[in-house]
This record gives C-alpha cells, structure tokens and sequence, in this order.
C-alpha cells in the first residue's frame, strides 16, 4: 500500500474497534503516538489531512538578508531571460557571493520563474518490490513520429519489462482499451496503473477526472494513480524510456511501413538483450513474470465485503443517503459503490478505488485526490 491507502485503512478499522488501537499500531507497524496523530487529524480535517505534510519549516532563520534578495530581483528584472547560473556569475561580479539553489529559491518566492521551469529535481525515487504491483503508461511525445502523439507505452516498475509499446497514431479511447486488453490477457492485471493528467484516461471537465477507459480498468480491480501536475518524474521510468526509444529510431532509423513491426522488435530487444543498469546489467525479463491476476473481459459486478453498506449511483451522478443527495460522479452512474462510515464521515469506494468523502456535518462531498503529489518520491530510473 502506498502511505496514504495505509493511513485511509488504518482511520477507517481505528472508527469499527475491532481491536485495541494498540494492536491495531503493531498491526500497521506505527507507533501509539503516530496512531494517535493519525487519528487527530483525520477528525479535525477529514482525508486530507492524513495525507503526507510538508516538512518544510515554520520558521526560516537562516533565509536570505532582504537586501541581497531585493538585489537578486533586481538582476533578473535587468536580464529577464536568464537563469540563476548566469545570474550568480554577475553577482558574484558585483561582490553578491550566493549559492545558485539559494538564487532560484529567491526567484520562485518572487514569482519570477516560469510555470514550465518550476519542475523540482528527482531527488527521491521510488520502486515497486515486485512485478505488476504497478504499471507506468504514456503515450510519446511526438517528436519525430508521423502522427499527432507517439507510441503507446507500459512499463513494469519494478523490472522495467515493456508490457505494450503500439503505434495507436491518437489518444482515442478506444484503440487504448483495445492495446490494454491485449496486454491483459498476455501478462494478467496488475495491482495498480500511474498515469499522467492526459487523455484518454483523464478528462478535465469531469470532478473526478474520469473517463470510460479509467472505469474500466477499476472494475478490473485496478488502482488508478496520477502522478503529479505538470511533474512527469513522478512517471520518471517510462519518460527515460521514451529517451531511449528516441535515440533509437534517430540512429537506427524507422521504417515508413510497418512501423508497428519495428516496435515490436524494439520491445522484444528491451526486454531479453538490451542490458539495463538500473538492474545490475540484467535484462527487465529476467526479472519480470506474469501477473497472477487473470484478465476477465466482462467481470461481474464488483463485489464488495460481506456486510458491506453498498449504494447504487443514480443516472444524476448522485448517492440517495437518508434522504439527502450525495453529489459523487456521473461517470459512475448506474455503478455500486460501497460506502464506508468513519465518526462524523461516509467514504466512497468504487471497486478498490476511495473515490469521495462525505461530511454529514458539514454536507460536503469531497473529491479524494488519487495522484502521486510531486512531495512523495519520484519513480526510479
């Protein structure tokens, strides 16, 4: 589980009391304390405010004298076009001795960065313990690719294996389904799916982001995750691999025919020839194996635990919960979803996905954020 699943669980076992909460911490491998915190925060601010905070300090006092600040500003607004590298050579010119980190901090406080610029340095990686227990997709960029969008790519990550790589030629919904349940039934269904904020798996206009194909692949019991906006190193080793496959067809070459057969070749090489060094020089299927979670192309209906509080969403989009109308998704009109009472809140689950949390107090219903914020680690190249 990742932290905030395993915090979401242990809130929600903590409200049944089905044991002491000091079994429940063993349980969980937390402390009374953290158990204790954990629960103070839900109470007080609900889902969100279990999630993971910011470490960043109250108080700065080392922060830099204003002076030397209102100077940095002064020379980026005479050179607007320059980063905090050539800016730290013309300070230090002028006798300004400054770090270029402490430079750029000074330039983002100052609003004086550029969205695009604002991206923050992979300085903590991550990466699934075994096979399938989480998948990367993304389309390539498509530089150098004769259509609109480049290949369709899926990516192990925890052995890098190459689950998919097709030349779809659009982000339609359709075709993706189509390539994923193809991949399904050669290699199972993994446990979860890290995407971008892109279609077709994400809509903007819906609450929830949710679109046909994100519905479907959560009644396959697939946990969805984003990675964070505008952070694509959160989806760090699908983007190394789209580098790599860049190198490649500028290099090797790509065929005006029979492109889908060149990628073809190319993902069989990624997988058994190609040595990777983030794996010791070993090939991604030495490492990988199939999923042991079988692909079912039309699965029953979810089911739910035994005793479970289950709800139908209506055509509206809504939950009828004595009486009052629950706003959830009309992505998931017509779809059973169980709803799970904690104190003072109801959470929302579709499949094995937390979708909302209802305040009874306050008769707000609130979207749970499912992406990989850019504070937690980044994917591991």
């Amino acid at each position: 589980m990742d932290v905030h699943e395993q915090r979401v669980r242990f809130v929600v076992e903590a409200a049944q009391k089905g044991q002491p909460l000091s079994a429940l911490c063993a349980a969980y491998d937390i402390s009374r304390p953290t158990g204790y915190l954990w629960l103070q925060r839900y109470r007080e601010l609900g889902v969100h405010g279990i999630a993971e905070q910011s470490r960043k300090p109250h108080h700065s006092p080392r922060r830099t004298d204003s002076t030397l600040e209102r100077r940095v500003v002064e020379v980026r607004l005479r050179y607007p076009d320059w980063g905090a590298r050539k800016l730290q050579v013309v300070l230090a010119r002028a006798g300004v001795e400054l770090p270029r980190n402490t430079i750029h901090r000074i330039l983002l406080r100052h609003g004086l960065v550029r969205e695009q610029d604002r991206r923050m340095p992979a300085t903590q990686r991550f990466e699934r313990a075994q096979p399938n227990e989480l998948w990367q997709m993304d389309f390539k960029g498509p530089k150098g690719w004769p259509h609109p969008v480049g290949p369709l790519s899926v990516l192990d990550d925890h052995s890098r294996y190459l689950i998919a790589l097709a030349d779809n030629g659009s982000t339609h919904g359709a075709p993706v389904r189509e390539r994923l349940a193809e991949a399904f039934t050669r290699c199972g269904v993994p446990e979860a799916i890290l995407m971008d904020h892109g279609s077709p798996w994400w809509s903007t206009p819906s609450p929830l982001g949710q679109t046909r194909l994100s519905v479907w692949l959560m009644r396959q019991g697939i946990r969805l995750h984003w990675s964070g906006i505008r952070h694509p190193q959160t989806q760090g080793k699908v983007e190394r691999f789209h580098g790599s496959l860049q190198r490649a067809w500028e290099r090797r070459g790509m065929p005006q025919q029979n492109r889908q057969v060149w990628l073809d070749a190319y993902r069989w090489e990624h997988n058994h020839v190609r040595p990777h060094e983030a794996l010791g020089m070993q090939t991604p299927a030495t490492l990988w194996h199939p999923s042991v979670r079988r692909y079912d192309p039309d699965p029953p209906r979810w089911e739910y635990p035994s005793g479970a509080w289950v709800l139908k969403v209506d055509c509206q989009g809504k939950l009828d919960i004595q009486g009052a109308k629950w706003k959830i998704s009309r992505a998931l009109a017509g779809e059973w979803v169980q709803v799970v009472p904690v104190e003072q809140r109801m959470l929302v689950f579709y499949c094995a996905s937390l979708m909302r949390e209802l305040n009874a107090g306050t008769q707000r219903s609130t979207i749970v954020e499912r992406w990989i914020p850019a504070s937690l680690p980044h994917s591991k190249l």
